[in-house]
């Protein structure tokens, strides 16, 4: 069974234009550019249109990355990034993606984000209304 993911799996989905500068000495996107390309697709679901998941005074940062390389991406192009919500925990949530170049799944990862309280600096939990908006972004697929 294939349990390569889809581009279809993720309700989430964003885009980036690859640039020159984005490639390394063996002519593919340096791998220290796929971080990049994920936190696209985060901020995309934080800030999301009509319903911004943040409140004043509050930020997400970054916990943990776990980034699969499945295979290169290769400019010019672009890059298409599927994300979800897997988990939603007290003040972190957990979101899985993948990059996808010309249909084909590139990578995977896995991150955590922590819901920042910017006064205090320290971690805060997550309103009732947050969660919520969070469970939209889980697919029927995460697992």
């Amino acid at each position: 069974m294939d349990t390569t993911p889809r581009l279809e799996d993720f309700p989430g989905r964003s885009y980036d234009k690859l640039r020159y500068g984005d490639t390394d000495r063996q002519g593919h996107v340096n791998n220290a550019v796929f971080a990049t390309f994920m936190e696209t697709g985060r901020v995309e679901l934080v800030y999301s249109g009509e319903k911004p998941l943040l409140e004043q005074g509050f930020s997400f940062v970054l916990a943990k990355i776990d980034i699969n390389y499945l295979a290169e991406v290769l400019w010019p192009g672009t890059v298409e990034i599927g994300t979800r919500v897997a988990k939603v925990g007290n003040s972190s949530v957990t979101m899985e993606q993948a990059l996808f170049q010309n249909g084909t799944c590139r990578a995977t990862a896995t991150s955590v984000v922590v819901h920042f309280d910017e006064t205090k600096r320290k971690s805060h939990p997550f309103s009732e209304a947050q969660r919520e908006a969070m469970r939209r972004w889980m697919a029927a697929t995460t697992g």
